[in-house]
């Protein structure tokens, strides 16, 4: 039995301690937002931030995450009023949609840490895969939000 600090709220789940994060927050808590992409560790579909850290769950052991907070799609804004979130709509970043909640959550935590990114620290930070090939529209989004979060219209 694990306690689990997910998006605000202290879960029980009883889990083998070798699952990995992202089964147990779709399939045991329900959150289905962090999604499934290659089970590597590569792709970044399953990202989530763990402390406020752009962290892949598809390899992460719910053993390994102790008391770190979770936050995932879902608990990132619930009313999707994050700036990362604002600017993908507005500027209409997905394509399919299904890499989007790992790039989103990759973004709003390079955001957090640097919040005017340049071009260069964007590719440099943003190692998620978009097969749809959305990475000029994504880097557009992670500028827009910066401004959103700086105030600017």
């Amino acid at each position: 039995m694990f306690t689990l600090n997910v998006n605000g709220r202290r879960l029980q789940v009883d889990v083998e301690p070798d699952t990995p994060l992202l089964w147990v927050l779709r399939d045991t808590v329900g959150l289905v937002g962090t999604r499934f992409g290659c089970g590597a560790g590569l792709c970044g579909a399953c990202t989530v931030h763990l402390d406020g850290v752009a962290t892949r769950t598809c390899v992460l052991p719910v053993e390994a995450v102790g008391e770190a907070r979770i936050t995932t799609i879902e608990g990132l804004s619930p009313d999707n009023a994050h700036p990362v979130q604002q600017a993908w709509a507005e500027i209409d970043v997905p394509q399919c949609g299904y890499c989007q909640s790992g790039q989103i959550m990759a973004a709003a935590a390079l955001l957090a840490e640097n919040p005017a990114p340049s071009d260069a620290e964007i590719d440099a930070a943003m190692t998620n895969i978009c097969r749809c090939g959305t990475y000029a529209r994504i880097r557009r989004g992670i500028h827009r939000a910066a401004e959103i979060r700086a105030g600017k219209a």
